[in-house]
C-alpha cells in the first residue's frame, strides 16, 4: 500500500517522477495553500513532533521530504548544530532556501535535493529524523523507511507526521467532505494544477495508517513505536527509536 496512487497516473512515469513534477508545479503557492487549507493547525502538529524528538537532544537532524522547510525551521528550537532538509523537488527547495536566507538560518539549515529511497548520507549519522506529510509520497515505502533507519544513529529518534482517517463523528464526516471537495477545489483554483490537490485525499486513503504503519516500522527495525493522534485523528505522529 501507499504506492498505487500517483499524482497524474501516467503509465510511462514513476510515482517518484510525478511527485517531483507535482511539487515543482505548485511550489510557488505551496506555503500559502498549505497554511490556508490546514487553517494553521499544522504548525501545532509540528511543535508536538519536535517536542518528541527533543528527548534525544539532537544536534544533527534530517528532515525528509522537507518541502519548503517548515519542519526544519521548527526544529531550530532545539538549538541543533545542523539541520538537513532533503526533498525531490528543486522548486520546493528553492522556495525553502529563500526562507532560510530571510530568517538568517541558512548557515544551520541545508536544503538538499535527494531521493528518500537512496539517502546520500553515511550510516548512523543523524540524532533524529523527521518526515512531515511525506511518507505517503514514497514510491517504495519500506525502502524509504529503511534508508531512514540506516542513517539514524543508535539511540536516535524518528518522528513521522502524516494525515490519518478520523474515525469518530462528526470529525470523520467533516474531514471527508473537506478533503474530498474543499481542498481539491481551492487547490486547483489557486495552484493551477488540476491534479495536485485531488491527489492529496487519494494518497491519504491509500496510506497504511495506524497499526499497519507501526507494524511496517517495527518490521524494518525501529523499536518502541507509538502513535500519537492529533486534532481528533486528522493526523498522527508515529515515533520510535533505533536500538
Amino acid at each position: 500500500m501507499g504506492t498505487k496512487v500517483k499524482p497524474y497516473n501516467r503509465e510511462e512515469s514513476s510515482k517518484k517522477e510525478e511527485v517531483a513534477e507535482m511539487f515543482d508545479n505548485i511550489s510557488k503557492r505551496y506555503d500559502f495553500l498549505n497554511h490556508f487549507l490546514s487553517l494553521g493547525i499544522d504548525k501545532g502538529w509540528r511543535k508536538k513532533a519536535v517536542k518528541i524528538i527533543s528527548k534525544a537532544n539532537p544536534k544533527i537532524i534530517l528532515d525528509v521530504a522537507t518541502g519548503t522547510g517548515d519542519f526544519a525551521i521548527a526544529e531550530l528550537k532545539l538549538d541543533p548544530e545542523k539541520v538537513i532538509g532533503l526533498d525531490l523537488s528543486n522548486g520546493m527547495l528553492d522556495v525553502g532556501r529563500e526562507k532560510m536566507k530571510k530568517k538568517k538560518v541558512d548557515h544551520i539549515v541545508d536544503m538538499v535535493q535527494g531521493d528518500s529511497e537512496n539517502l546520500p548520507f553515511e550510516d548512523n549519522y543523524f540524532d533524529a529524523i523527521t518526515v512531515g506529510f511525506g511518507v505517503r509520497n514514497f514510491e517504495n515505502l519500506e525502502k524509504g523507511l529503511g534508508e531512514m533507519f540506516r542513517v539514524l544513529k543508535p539511540g536516535g529518534i524518528v518522528a513521522v507526521l502524516e494525515f490519518s482517517k478520523p474515525k469518530k463523528f462528526p470529525i470523520k464526516q467533516s474531514f471527508n467532505f473537506y478533503s474530498k471537495f474543499i481542498i481539491p477545489t481551492v487547490g486547483k483554483t489557486v495552484s493551477k494544477d488540476k491534479r495536485a490537490y485531488s491527489y492529496l485525499p487519494e494518497s491519504v486513503e491509500a496510506f497504511p495508517e495506524g497499526q499497519a504503519f507501526l507494524d511496517i516500522m517495527t518490521k524494518i527495525g525501529y523499536t518502541d513505536m507509538k502513535q500519537k493522534m492529533v486534532s481528533g485523528g486528522i493526523a498522527s505522529i508515529y515515533y520510535g527509536s533505533k536500538a
